[in-house]
């Protein structure tokens, strides 16, 4: 999966994005952003905090905030106005959920 290993540099072995590109790699954010809308069903209706939560799961660097702001902002992430609730929006996302050997199989920098 060539989305998967252009972004194993921000990655943790478990799979859990470690640390937000730069906004001069926009590119990477955007493969990032698509990595992680990919852990929600696209057939659910979810809170804000259940948002913060699935991503908190899958990022360690601590900013749902951030993570949500971008996801909504890239159109992958849609919402009520009141933010009461959020959505994905399946049509925008193009990367496919990794497998758990696809992770284990990527080629991780020290540190």
């Amino acid at each position: 999966m060539n989305d998967l290993a252009e972004i194993a540099n921000y990655l943790d072995a478990q799979g859990r994005v470690k640390n937000w590109p730069s906004r001069r790699n926009r590119k990477y954010q955007l493969s990032v952003l698509k990595y992680l809308a990919s852990k929600l069903d696209a057939n659910a209706l979810y809170s804000e905090r259940e948002v913060n939560a699935l991503l908190n799961q899958h990022h360690t660097f601590g900013d749902p905030a951030l993570l949500r702001r971008e996801l909504f902002e890239t159109g992958l992430l849609n919402r009520k106005r009141d933010g009461s609730a959020y959505w994905l929006t399946p049509e925008n996302l193009t990367l496919v959920s990794p497998t758990k050997d696809e992770i284990i199989g990527l080629d991780y920098p020290d540190g």
